[in-house]
């Protein structure tokens, strides 16, 4: 099953482990709110819902830094801000 096998793949870990650091930020709620929000207004701008979900600010920075392994160690506080 893949689902079993995700929690080996540190690619798929670290990309979540990324939203978790992002939701605590933000209180979980508000970045529910947010990521809802910016995804209708990067849906209703790209016109099509794959390139609105990959453009989402929190999406970008997940995909940009998920191989790396050690960018939560470095990230700043709200460092998703600059993926906007």
């Amino acid at each position: 099953m893949r689902a079993k096998n995700l929690k080996h793949d540190t690619v798929f870990v670290n990309h979540e482990r990324i939203h978790l650091r992002q939701q605590v930020e933000l209180l979980v709620i508000p970045f529910f709110i947010w990521y809802g929000v910016e995804f209708l207004i990067r849906w209703v701008h790209y016109k099509n819902t794959y390139l609105a979900y990959r453009n989402i600010s929190f999406e970008r920075e997940a995909y940009t830094h998920e191989k790396n392994i050690n960018y939560l160690k470095q990230r700043k506080f709200w460092g998703f801000i600059r993926w906007i």
